[in-house]
């Protein structure tokens, strides 16, 4: 199926929040490529999105936005705080990332959780027309599918996991793994970012319900799941039409001048997630000024820390340690009226942001476990001028397409630090080859192409033939 294709039947979205955002007019799009991909495919095949719309207690009827309906599920308060902040964010995210923070593991939660899949389940089964398609989206939703499928046999159900599917030494912490799996195992098509992850849920598959699996297929009762790799996108066209555009280059002159017009400037762009590395990265520039491997006066660094989950305790901890961190760099190292360090604790705008990157003579991108991070590619793609250089973790789901990038592990502070200086002082012919790279990895596939490969393969995941028995 094409982009330009109408699907033969309705597509349903599930995710936690609508794609849409109140403003003062009412609703509009929610910026991101993965809205821009899905909303065309729900108009063209008079599909819907079912999801919350971000405000606790919120009962709002249905609407649609541009065409597309929207079908609202309400979440009240009590729940935002159990099931959203708690189970999904408190209990599966650190869980999901490594266990990198201990995760709350509390029946209350479990309890919230399980009735708010159920609601979407329930509005879903409402929803659909008769042999509709229906994609679920994310970790908070893992227990719909089964739920979906108990009521309504008819659906071919999708369900794309964005973030890691840790390994079963991990899971197998999570009191209801069980449960997970078996909700999961209700799709016709379970997708994942990383081969890694598909191979972890088929071994948690096999050791928690003793499933039948053979070439990526697992054998349910009633029905078989296909598991597939679907490494997600961006929408490259549209970053690199804003990356030229005259109030751009603007902007981007501004920005550097802004800085001093430094020799190198250092960019970091993430959530402000422990996930994320941003204190080892800062802790690595830090120690590169201290050595002298790094000058002050010529190599400044630029941090965006989006604000994220700011009810959560970790994460008012993560914002207080990097603050921490920024304010002891800069004390040290800079000068009256030139930070060292240029941190933002504020969402940007896509055009400044997309004019940030390309102020940005290296970007680094450190998580320490990430299902892809689009940031490395929106990177590589708005780096119209062909220069550059992206320094990638190893453990961020891009760095199994984007492999020009210097890739480094960013537990290990000294590989962090080489790796920071080697795209700095990176020879230019080096650097544009290693950055033509990069943008013919990600012209190979957009967000549309994701959509449309994995739509495809859930069009033909119901006709699988049986496993044979051996």
């Amino acid at each position: 199926m094409t982009a330009t294709e109408t699907p033969r039947q309705p597509i349903i979205i599930a995710a936690n929040r609508l794609p849409v955002m109140r403003t003062d007019d009412g609703w509009a799009p929610s910026p991101g490529g993965l809205v821009r991909a899905l909303l065309p495919m729900l108009r063209d095949s008079g599909g819907t999105w079912v999801g919350w719309t971000g405000e606790p207690d919120d009962a709002a009827e249905p609407f649609s936005v541009e065409g597309v309906d929207l079908q609202p599920v309400a979440i009240s308060a009590e729940e935002v705080g159990l099931y959203y902040e708690g189970f999904s964010n408190d209990g599966l995210w650190p869980l999901y990332h490594d266990a990198l923070r201990e995760s709350t593991y509390d029946s209350d939660q479990w309890d919230a959780y399980v009735a708010v899949n159920q609601r979407f389940a329930d509005a879903l089964a409402a929803t659909a027309e008769p042999n509709s398609i229906v994609w679920i989206h994310d970790y908070q939703l893992q227990l719909v599918p089964k739920m979906l499928r108990e009521q309504r046999d008819d659906l071919t159900i999708g369900f794309f996991l964005h973030i890691p599917f840790p390994p079963f030494e991990l899971f197998s912490r999570l009191p209801w793994r069980s449960e997970i799996v078996e909700g999961l195992l209700g799709c016709d098509l379970l997708g994942f970012q990383r081969p890694m992850g598909a191979t972890n849920f088929i071994r948690s598959a096999q050791e928690l319900l003793q499933a039948d699996v053979h070439d990526r297929i697992i054998e349910n009762p009633s029905h078989q799941t296909l598991v597939g790799v679907f490494p997600i996108s961006i929408d490259v066209a549209e970053v690199e039409e804003t990356a030229a555009g005259r109030l751009t280059r603007q902007r981007m002159s501004q920005i550097r001048a802004r800085l001093g017009d430094p020799e190198v400037v250092l960019l970091g762009v993430d959530r402000l997630d422990y996930t994320k590395g941003i204190g080892l990265r800062l802790e690595a520039f830090a120690a590169l000024l201290e050595s002298g491997e790094l000058d002050p006066e010529r190599h400044v660094m630029v941090q965006v820390a989006t604000p994220t989950r700011e009810g959560v305790e970790h994460y008012q901890d993560e914002r207080h340690e990097i603050e921490r961190l920024v304010g002891e760099i800069n004390g040290r190292y800079s000068r009256i009226g030139l930070p060292v360090v240029h941190y933002l604790y504020q969402t940007l705008g896509f055009e400044e942001l997309i004019a940030l990157y390309r102020a940005g003579d290296v970007m680094l991108v450190t998580p320490f476990r990430d299902g892809m991070n689009l940031v490395a590619k929106e990177y590589a793609a708005a780096h119209i001028d062909g220069d550059g250089v992206l320094v990638l973790s190893e453990f961020a789901g891009a760095a199994d397409e984007l492999t020009d990038a210097v890739l480094v592990n960013p537990h290990d502070d000294n590989a962090l630090q080489q790796a920071i200086v080697t795209a700095v002082e990176m020879h230019r012919r080096e650097r544009r080859e290693r950055m033509a790279g990069l943008r013919e990895q990600i012209q190979k596939s957009d967000v549309q192409g994701w959509a449309d490969r994995f739509l495809s393969q859930l069009n033909a995941a119901p006709e699988l033939p049986p496993i044979a028995n051996t």
